[in-house]
């Protein structure tokens, strides 16, 4: 779920900071991103959420950057679509505590997952959105 949320999040948030002073539906973000204004609505809520973005109702209403393109990493991006838990999970059946490896499995696993997402973070910290939005 994290892949698809990501790259939308993504392709909305380089819109808005193309055009930084405009309010952009989600109907006009939708047909950039060729889905559904209601999955576009999700996502901006998600970014809302961390007061990357804002947003106006009303006619002339849409959403907007609330930081400018130059402050926001895609590491912000990820970490709020990404949210609690990790990129990779655990089987949704409890492993055998009796077995050798069924007793440590998760253990071991949290620290890869860990690891993992940390790794990720790390190499979007790398880069701004307004790096991202200028190769458009």
């Amino acid at each position: 779920m994290v892949k698809s949320q990501f790259s939308i999040s993504l392709h909305i948030m380089a819109l808005l900071a193309l055009y930084p002073e405009e309010w952009l539906s989600s109907t006009i973000i939708a047909g950039s991103l060729n889905i559904n204004p209601v999955l576009v609505r999700k996502e901006i809520t998600v970014l809302k959420s961390g007061d990357l973005i804002e947003s106006k109702e009303g006619k002339n209403g849409g959403v907007r950057l609330l930081k400018n393109a130059n402050k926001i990493s895609l590491s912000d991006i990820f970490r709020l679509v990404k949210g609690e838990g990790n990129v990779l999970s655990f089987s949704s059946n409890e492993p055998n505590p009796a077995c050798r490896v069924g007793k440590k499995i998760n253990k071991n696993l949290a620290t890869i997952m860990d690891n993992i997402d940390n790794s990720i973070v790390n190499e979007l910290k790398k880069y701004t959105l307004e790096e991202f939005k200028n190769q458009f």
